[in-house]
């Protein structure tokens, strides 16, 4: 249709720009963004234009950099490759697995520490909530690093699915607390805030790892290893409760103007659709491993 061609056309220019308009934009934004926050203007009328033209900033830097840096990409991993572990890293996707699940298991252990000890110096359930949620994601990752470490991928194929529909038994759990949460950020006013600059940090962190996530998600979802899928979906799920954290932080730092109604349902709708997404990986992958079970089984019967 014509008009959707035109639509496309001008969504195309408006986000995929040349590199001076980048630099011109991301001087304006910085310069903008210097300015609100050295004059404690972060609640004034125009401070919302100012947030949203960084915003426009983000977006066409990441996707220029998306598209454009994979020559200078390509070169670097081609020289770091050269370094035996590096090159294993790339190379070998149960070793990436065991070093990005033993990575993530201590920064969800220090999560959990970290929102302990605030609950102790400030009580309130909002911490004990994300530190049961982060321990619990932890333990996660836990057993099956320790799968990988004790039995490895392609060894036990029943015993993968044991382990990949525990994962999803365990998911259920997360998801009590991340409706705890929810119920909190909704009803109490509680939620997440990134001062300053430390937003625009936090969100092209979660922007990439919820990418990545996805990416990762597709490309092992016909992956013959329940296991190395099982480490996929909690890593989508986590960054699924990013990208809600970090809308809660939106929120609070740039909706000054927004009224509380608008707020809770605004949350309500991306934290049911969260939600419902958990839900139905963590049905998904106990569903699913019981049945291949019960096909295993009968085949060793029927021999």
């Amino acid at each position: 249709m014509p008009i959707i061609k035109k639509l496309k056309d001008i969504l195309f220019k408006l986000i995929f720009v040349p590199l001076s308009v980048i630099i011109a934009l991301v001087a304006l934004s910085t310069a903008v963004l210097i300015y609100i926050f050295v004059n404690s203007l972060s609640r004034a009328p125009m401070a919302p234009v100012g947030y949203a033209l960084s915003f426009y900033t983000l977006v066409v830097l990441t996707l220029f950099l998306v598209f454009n840096l994979k020559k200078v990409y390509a070169k670097v991993k081609k020289r770091l490759l050269k370094n035996h572990l590096i090159n294993r890293f790339f190379s070998d996707a149960e070793f990436k697995t065991k070093v990005s699940l033993a990575f993530t298991f201590g920064v969800n252990l220090i999560y959990g520490g970290v929102n302990i000890l605030s609950g102790i110096i400030n009580p309130s359930a909002w911490f004990f909530i994300l530190a049961a949620y982060y321990i619990i994601l932890a333990f996660m990752r836990f057993i099956l690093l320790r799968y990988f470490r004790k039995i490895g991928v392609g060894e036990s194929v029943v015993a993968e699915h044991k382990r990949a529909g525990l994962c999803g038994i365990i998911m259920l759990l997360l998801n009590l607390m991340l409706v705890a949460a929810l119920l909190m950020i909704i009803y109490k006013n509680k939620g997440y805030e990134y001062n300053g600059i430390l937003i625009y940090i936090m969100a092209a962190y979660t922007f990439f790892i919820t990418i990545q996530s996805i990416i990762n998600f597709i490309k092992y979802r016909k992956q013959k290893s329940p296991v190395m899928f099982a480490t996929k979906v909690i890593s989508l799920s986590a960054a699924l409760v990013s990208m809600l954290a970090l809308e809660t932080a939106m929120l609070a730092q740039f909706g000054a103007g927004d009224t509380s109604e608008f707020r809770r349902i605004i949350i309500s709708i991306t934290g049911g659709l969260v939600v419902i997404t958990e839900l139905i990986m963590s049905v998904y992958l106990i569903i699913h491993s019981v049945t291949e079970i019960k096909k295993l089984k009968n085949k060793v019967r029927l021999k």
